[in-house]
């Protein structure tokens, strides 16, 4: 299992990395994602994907600022960008030189799988996309200054050939129209994914995977539980597992914060409306995660 989207910097998780990593690993977890939210959170993520935690579990990174923490003066809007290109920079180079470095696998090289025994870009965490970013019509941050601040996530996106990390909330309809506006045609993942068939066919359409997570256990989330029950009939290929801990928490588990080793019970409730066998959706979903966020040579 790979958890596609976890806030490990957050508290409590960030107030111990090792301990939280360890028992994600011995709760099946292979790997875990962490997008980036403000400026303040790059350095921190920058020193997840180092051997130190490596050794216990592979943990990838994104750089990026989500919409709740954006300031509401327009006018910082330009310096804060050019600090998320700065960042991005920075990243790719440090990338770089952990692929050169990398024992017995070149990603340029025939034959090298990214799942293959020994591939070091994958036995490590890595830098590979571009994110948390997205659109949010339930917040006081003007959506304008969120739409500048995203399209610039997007031109990052292009630039690099990297997947983005959306965030949603009331805004599918404002999220197709900057994906247009800005010709974006790379691929990415919609976190949290809670909209109907319709909405899912069109992030599928292009190129977008869809990650699931804590609102799948809740059997009150009809139209979510019906969504996804449509696309692992029909998708299978464009599913992500997430927790989005310390955030979302699943049923049953409401009042404590969510931790990355409680994936499993997304499993389960995906089983339990499915055909699938866990083990399959599980294989399924970690191929996927690997299609997306690939490692790559820049």
């Amino acid at each position: 299992m790979i958890d596609s989207h976890c806030h490990l910097n957050l508290a409590p998780l960030g107030t111990n990395i090792t301990e939280a990593l360890q028992l994600a690993k011995q709760n099946g977890i292979e790997r875990i994602m962490v997008p980036g939210i403000t400026p303040e959170s790059w350095e921190v993520l920058r020193q997840y994907t180092k051997q130190q935690y490596s050794d216990i579990l592979p943990v990838d990174t994104a750089i990026g600022l989500h919409p709740y923490f954006l300031p509401s003066d327009i006018g910082a809007i330009p310096t804060l960008i050019k600090k998320l290109e700065e960042a991005v920079a920075r990243a790719v180079a440090d990338a770089k030189g952990g692929l050169r470095s990398a024992q017995g696998c070149s990603p340029t090289a025939q034959g090298c799988s990214p799942t293959a025994q020994g591939c070091q870009p994958t036995a490590q965490g890595r830098f590979c996309a571009i994110g948390e970013t997205g659109l949010d019509g339930h917040i006081s941050v003007d959506i304008n200054i969120q739409k500048q601040v995203f399209h610039a996530h997007i031109a990052l996106a292009d630039a690099y050939d990297l997947p983005v990390i959306l965030h949603h909330r009331k805004s599918h309809h404002l999220l197709f129209e900057s994906l247009k506006a800005t010709s974006f045609s790379g691929r990415g993942v919609v976190h949290a994914f809670s909209g109907s068939i319709d909405i899912a066919e069109r992030y599928i359409e292009r190129g977008f995977y869809l990650g699931i997570g804590g609102t799948i256990t809740y059997e009150r989330a009809k139209k979510t539980r019906d969504t996804v029950a449509h696309l692992l009939r029909n998708h299978t290929d464009s599913i992500l597992l997430e927790t989005d801990a310390p955030d979302m928490p699943m049923a049953g588990r409401q009042g404590q914060p969510n931790m990355p080793h409680y994936l499993k019970d997304v499993v389960t409730a995906l089983a339990d409306i499915s055909d699938i066998e866990p083990s399959e959706i599980e294989a399924l979903t970690s191929a996927n995660y690997e299609r997306l966020f690939r490692p790559k040579p820049f």
